[in-house]
């Protein structure tokens, strides 16, 4: 009989273990999320109430539900209760029996339960202790504290005791600077009984050895349990490719491999570079003609590999699909919600399509929040996306007692193996930060952590951080995952065991967070300077619109340093930034409604900055992933799309940034102005390339055009320009310079150069007008400008996103925009009526 699961996800209740009245539970859940459905605890999210909620980590919980199991399922000789996910701390009881204490919210637990069920009214109740009060002892113990940066202990009443690292629990529930502290406790992933007899496939799993456009050669692992003697086939089929092997089994688990090629396959490429083509494959254990057990994975072919080869500037670091060199244009993820059982299937769509619409082709799965649900990487194969996949370690030092270690080996293993067949898996990296904060073999660098100890202590902690992430999980990917490359830490420079080891700004090898920008308050035009080989995280600060602002704070409270702007701005000095930098960078807003405007011009100036000197400087540099893609709460970030899904103008600006092919500017020589064409396109540019020079009436005071060429593949400069030329008599407050680039008479990109910052400029308030497109259903209207806009900003009644938004709109050019709902349903953004379109631009917002 093939195997049978039953789910049971219904009818849970819970209580505090020191209460006695039960209340309805939703599973997968949280303790938060329950006690806020009950309606005993107000909205979490809502105005200062994090602070008040810090007692519920302190506490233990219970929850309990009874079921029936029927009787074909109680007839089968084995049945296991298996839970994909307990956060954390857990004693779970069947029918008054104790089978399991977890202390892992990243692993999955299976116990045979048959000789526990009966009929009916069994009963499974499980316990979680506190993480707070389980940890404590823990720290106590050790004797010293492990740096935990982001570890907020004062939110959550603990002083300076930072206990976040002892639990193999996600980091960002103790807090994160643009994260709030909630430390749940709960059922976070689906919980099921499984039955089956004779046989049961347990993992399959291709390993692609040599994947070209001619043939697909890989070795098919199939794992399987019999409880009996099986003599028949194992059959492999996929896409009308059958494959066959006879078997003859014992009783017990078997490994089985059988070699497989595929001609000419549909190969998986990122979006941009072809098709994501997937196969369905099924493996089955079959005698007589009778299937007895059957797994099937959707999965990919293709090659894979992290390319770091020595060069004259120092060793490249860059993603080679299928041959090709991928230049990675995306963002970091966090975790969509802080409380993780609240992210639907809707809502992982709705950030994939985001992605996917801005022209990603990676994201970077970051080690501070979870190994995300099967969903994400689904559709990340579906659309296209690369995964950068940490491991779930991020800005602390862990412990490295045996019993941690075992714990962290059966994590790894688990989620290696689980996630192995997504073909969207690019890399596997140990951790964020780690090595460049702790820096051993430097000791004027790091993050001043390993100052704080004695030698012995400091040797220690550097020890136990090598067991990990330079002994056990490279060992973990390397054998699980062949095809695979690991990466110690990011940033790192290589993994060399002295000075060479740690990354910096100016690294010519590895890949580089750069936050001289933001953090090191340098200005923003040194994005330009600090280009590495590869930018895996960088970013600039902005709070979300007024409509997601109102979720969260009252009339009264809209002032930048009032109680709950600074209770939703989690980066210590971070709305005073914002602040500073706009004094530098934009004219004074008129009201908070500007500032919050403003503050999302201001991000997306600056990453946008940073993302065309990253693209402009390929093949040298040859990725680029800002932080951060999304928010786990309604907050003032570095996110460039908010809690609730609404794009800010960083979102706009990215997908302009990662356009396949796109012009570029460099003004970072004053004297001179660079242009370039950058493509990731695997054929050569040729176009068209005019330059137009307009004053702010519109009038064209001249122009000029050219035929370019750009190398396939790579970044060109097409243009050197002197711009007191082209200036000549011309104000240049009111003037500026268009790059059109036209391919087969349609325009590719158009890219504008103000030749002074925008407080310099001679800004009149433009009439904005919008015209509905005949024959588009209201979803498409085209915009026009008596005078230039800058940063024309449109605003819809309805939720959804334009094909364009944050632009600058010269007079007399009109300008066609598409409007697309949130219908998540599609595989694409679809054309929808925006209800009230308003059209406003920087000139309206300034004082």
């Amino acid at each position: 009989m093939p195997v049978q699961m039953t789910s049971l996800i219904d009818n849970w209740s819970f209580k505090a273990s020191d209460e006695s009245t039960w209340h309805p539970a939703q599973v997968p859940g949280c303790v938060h999320t329950d006690l806020w459905n009950n309606q005993l605890i107000d909205d979490p999210f809502y105005g200062t109430h994090e602070q008040k909620l810090q007692w519920i980590d302190k506490k233990d919980w219970e929850y309990r539900t009874t079921f029936e199991v029927a009787a074909h399922i109680l007839s089968q000789p084995h049945i296991e209760l298996t839970f994909d996910g307990l956060d954390t701390y857990a004693d779970v009881w069947l029918n008054e029996q104790h089978i399991l204490s977890a202390d892992n919210m990243f692993r999955t637990w299976t116990i045979d339960v048959k000789t526990l069920l009966k009929p009916a009214d069994n009963i499974l109740k499980i316990r979680f202790r506190s993480p707070i009060l389980e940890d404590l002892p823990k720290l106590a113990q050790l004797g010293y504290a492990l740096p935990a940066i982001n570890d907020d202990s004062e939110t959550g009443e603990l002083g300076d005791q930072k206990v976040s690292v002892f639990a193999r629990k996600a980091p960002y529930h103790y807090g994160w600077d643009w994260g709030p502290r909630f430390v749940t406790s709960g059922i976070w992933k689906p919980v099921r009984l499984t039955a089956w007899s004779e046989a049961r496939i347990t993992d399959l799993y291709l390993h692609q050895q040599e994947v070209t456009a001619d043939a697909a050669k890989f070795v098919a692992h199939i794992e399987l349990e019999t409880d009996q003697a099986i003599t028949g086939k194992w059959q492999l089929e996929t896409d009308g490719y059958t494959w066959e092997q006879a078997v003859s089994l014992s009783p017990g688990i078997h490994a089985i491999q059988m070699e497989a090629e595929i001609p000419n396959p549909k190969l998986w490429w990122s979006r941009g570079l072809g098709e994501p083509h997937l196969y369905q494959v099924k493996a089955s254990l079959q005698r007589d003609g009778q299937i007895l057990a059957d797994r099937t994975i959707r999965t990919g072919l293709r090659s894979i590999r992290l390319v770091r080869d020595r060069d004259d500037a120092g060793s490249t670091f860059h993603f080679e699909l299928n041959g090709i060199p991928v230049f990675a244009k995306g963002a970091n993820h966090i975790p969509n919600d802080s409380f993780i059982t609240a992210c639907t299937a809707d809502r992982y769509r709705h950030e994939i399509q985001t992605a996917a619409a801005s022209n990603m082709n990676m994201l970077r799965v970051w080690g501070g929040g979870v190994y995300e649900y099967d969903v994400f990487y689904d559709l990340c194969d579906e659309y296209g996306i690369l995964i950068w996949q940490d491991f779930m370690f991020a800005c602390s030092m862990y412990p490295g007692d045996e019993a941690f270690l075992n714990n962290v080996r059966i994590e790894a293993e688990q989620n290696v193996k689980r996630l192995r067949h997504h073909p969207s898996i690019a890399v596997w990296c140990g951790n964020n930060e780690m090595d460049t904060a702790w820096s051993a073999y430097d000791p004027n660098a790091g993050w001043g952590w390993k100052e704080q100890y004695e030698p012995v202590i400091r040797d220690q902690i550097w020890r136990d951080y090598e067991r990990i992430f330079h002994e056990l999980l490279p060992e973990t990917v390397a054998r699980l995952t062949p095809d695979i490359d690991y990466w110690p830490s990011s940033p790192m420079r290589e993994q060399t065991g002295d000075q060479q080891q740690h990354s910096h700004y100016a690294s010519a090898e590895g890949d580089i967070h750069y936050w001289g920008v933001w953090h090191g308050i340098e200005p923003i035009e040194n994005y330009n300077r600090y280009v590495g080989r590869f930018m895996s995280e960088y970013g600039f600060q902005s709070f979300p619109e007024m409509k997601t602002v109102r979720t969260y704070a009252e009339e009264s409270d809209l002032q930048l340093e009032s109680e709950v702007m600074l209770a939703h701005q989690k980066n210590k000095r971070g709305n005073m930034l914002i602040k500073e930098y706009m004094d530098l960078y934009l004219p004074k807003p008129k009201d908070f409604a500007s500032f919050l405007y403003m503050s999302q011009i201001l991000q997306a100036m600056a990453v946008k900055e940073a993302m065309e000197a990253h693209r402009r400087h390929k093949p040298h540099c040859m990725g680029t992933l800002y932080w951060q893609l999304n928010d786990c709460w309604p907050v003032a970030s570095w996110a460039s799309m908010d809690y609730d899904g609404r794009w800010k103008a960083l979102q706009y600006g990215a997908k302009s940034a990662y356009q396949d092919v796109m012009l570029s500017f460099d003004a970072s020589n004053t004297s001179q102005l660079h242009l370039y064409v950058v493509t990731d396109l695997l054929a050569q540019v040729e176009g068209k390339l005019m330059l137009t020079l307009y004053d702010a009436e519109g009038r064209l005071l001249r122009e000029e055009q050219q035929t370019i060429l750009g190398a396939a593949n790579t970044s060109t400069r097409i243009a050197n320009l002197d711009p007191l030329a082209w200036l000549e008599e011309h104000d240049p407050t009111s003037t500026v310079l268009v790059a059109t680039l036209m391919i087969d008479g349609q325009v590719v990109d158009q890219k504008m150069h103000h030749f002074v910052p925008i407080p310099q400029s001679n800004l009149k308030a433009p009439e904005l007008q919008l015209e509905v497109v005949a024959g588009s259903g209201g979803s498409s209207f085209t915009i026009t400008s008596s005078h230039l806009a800058r940063h024309v900003w449109l605003t819809a009644e309805e939720e959804g996103m334009f094909s364009d938004n944050d632009f600058d709109l010269l007079p007399g050019k009109p300008k066609t925009i598409h409007f697309y709902g949130r219908n998540i349903q599609q595989q694409q953004f679809q054309p929808a009526q925006p209800g009230r379109v308003e059209a406003t631009s920087i000139a309206d917002y300034m004082a």
